[in-house]
């Protein structure tokens, strides 16, 4: 069974490792354009930016190569810091006894697994704020990726997963 929901996705899948049912959330940015086209995009506008800087200063024009440099080293940069959280996700797998969460941002993976007896599910600060999953000492903040109105949702659909798998 698995449906989709405009801020995350609950997917069943049937067995698990051990031959047990395993849920879970996957938890993505909402992003139109992958690191791969984005890089297409950026050498293109360089030889685009380059190709006009090259026609000008060829006619005199001494500073505009400078300039468009500067301005190719700009939005180079701007690509990089897109690019480097464009594949940002939480990952959390509810497997028989134990609740797994993974969070990836900027190529780092952070891991936590809880024993799901133990585990508690509630929002950070209040309404809209993200959800923190703690147990046996340990806590991980979830719902980066969530709009901030369907945080509750998931909150009460990771505890009811928690109290009926």
């Amino acid at each position: 069974m698995s449906h989709t929901n405009p801020a995350f996705r609950f997917t069943a899948s049937g067995q698990g490792g051990q031959g047990q049912q395993a849920v879970q959330w996957l938890l993505k940015r909402n992003c139109s354009v992958t690191p791969a086209q984005l890089l297409w995009l950026y050498v293109s506008l360089c030889l685009v930016s380059l190709g006009i800087a090259g026609f000008f200063w060829s006619q005199g024009a001494k500073m505009v190569m400078f300039f468009a440099w500067l301005e190719l080293l700009a939005v180079g940069a701007a690509f990089w810091v897109y690019a480097r959280h464009a594949t940002d996700g939480e990952r959390i797998v509810l497997q028989g006894q134990r609740l797994v969460v993974e969070l990836e941002s900027a190529g780092r993976l952070e891991r936590a697994e809880f024993n799901r007896e133990w585990v508690r599910v509630e929002p950070r600060n209040g309404d809209g704020s993200l959800i923190e999953v703690s147990g046996q000492g340990r806590s991980v903040r979830v719902g980066r990726h969530v709009r901030p109105e369907l945080r509750p949702a998931l909150a009460r659909e990771l505890r009811h997963a928690l109290r009926d798998a």
